[in-house]
């Protein structure tokens, strides 16, 4: 497929860049790689182009600040680094884009904060109101506190990049990597390895994708395939292309035929995309009636419930469970305690049991259900 055809509309761009990109493979930021950053951003903004950046590298830079260097499970030190980096490395964002006229925001997020619905649309807002102010927001996951023994968490910055890809509506996200697109296996240890421009069906590639590819990166190919299927429900294209190539975002956008590109389905709705995204604050366990209705996107009723686990309020995501498998996640109306009670039953009699609270005979609208792969 054409390259220049297929970005020529491209109005909204994610960057994703990774730790051994902002050293440039070695320990210390590197200047240079975050002005060339600066410099292609405001070009892209002279085309009327707008620009967000997901930005790793605040443990790493953290504990070279530190001194530290921590056990294989020692999460306090990590914590701290991620608190002392971001700060450094914000500020050398700063410097990067004020040489060009532009000011850096930074936007922390947690898993969390992602799941809560009244708060990810203020984070709309916020992208909104920074994007018209000519800000450049960059994101990175609040590790200081987003650590999987306190609580959820994104993983990695590939999937943080796609997620706000997609919840910021973008047409395109770029991630940078040490590498410059997908093989069908690892051209480090095989010559025989064959680079892949363009994937159509990302199922066809899973097999292909591997762990880490650099010392300092905790994001592998298996994480950009993963990025790549949000990307597709939000109807974004997403490219891998390699950092130390000269100005490749620039390149990239303008359409050059560089790195790995993923082509992109008609965007799914924004709440379905929401909901595949967010950590579920509990469970629903249906019969197989009930599973076939929300398989077939019709709302689940409380005659086909088994059981309600949390314990959730209304309105926080949920899985929907039948025979031990995760089927597809939903915004309850009611509370846990509540479907509990009105479970097996059929809608008169739930009606009977909750009264003034049964808002309408479903316990998830067929609107706020999204079915899982």
């Amino acid at each position: 497929m054409d390259r220049k055809a297929l970005l020529s509309d491209v109005k909204r761009v994610v960057v994703k860049i990774g730790t051994s990109s902002i050293t440039a493979g070695g320990s210390a930021v590197s200047e240079e790689f975050m002005d060339s950053i600066a410099g292609q951003v405001s070009e892209l903004r002279k085309r009327g182009i707008e620009v967000l950046l997901v930005s790793s590298g605040a443990i790493g830079i953290g504990l070279k600040a530190l001194n530290a260097v921590p056990k294989p499970n020692e999460v306090p030190i990590k914590q701290a680094a991620a608190s002392v980096g971001q700060g450094i490395l914000m500020q050398k964002w700063n410097d990067s884009f004020q040489k060009y006229g532009m000011n850096a925001a930074q936007v922390l997020i947690t898993m969390a904060d992602y799941s809560d619905r009244e708060k990810v649309m203020n984070l709309n807002n916020t992208i909104t109101t920074l994007l018209e102010y000519g800000a450049v927001p960059i994101f990175n996951e609040n590790d200081a506190i987003a650590v999987k023994e306190i609580g959820p968490v994104f993983g990695d910055n590939d999937t943080l990049s796609a997620v706000i890809a997609s919840r910021a509506d973008a047409d395109l996200l770029v991630i940078m990597s040490d590498i410059d697109g997908l093989y069908d296996s690892n051209p480090r240890t095989h010559s025989d390895a064959k680079f892949i421009s363009e994937v159509s069906d990302i199922e066809s590639v899973e097999a292909f994708a591997g762990g880490a590819g650099s010392r300092m990166g905790t994001g592998g190919m298996r994480t950009k395939i993963n990025a790549a299927r949000i990307c597709r429900d939000a109807g974004c294209l997403m490219l891998i292309v390699s950092s130390s190539e000269d100005d490749i975002v620039l390149r990239s956008v303008s359409g050059e035929d560089v790195g790995t590109v993923f082509l992109a389905d008609s965007a799914i709705p924004a709440k379905r995309r929401w909901l595949k995204s967010v950590n579920p604050a509990g469970r629903i366990v249906v019969d197989a009636g009930a599973a076939e209705a929300v398989l077939s996107h019709k709302s689940l009723l409380p005659v086909g419930i088994l059981s309600a686990s949390g314990p959730f309020e209304a309105g926080k995501p949920v899985d929907i469970v039948c025979g031990g498998a995760v089927i597809a996640r939903g915004i309850p109306d009611y509370s846990s305690e509540e479907i509990n009670l009105i479970k097996g039953k059929r809608s008169a009699e739930a009606q009977k049991l909750l009264g003034d609270r049964m808002k309408h005979k479903d316990v998830i609208l067929s609107e706020n259900v999204a079915v899982l792969p």
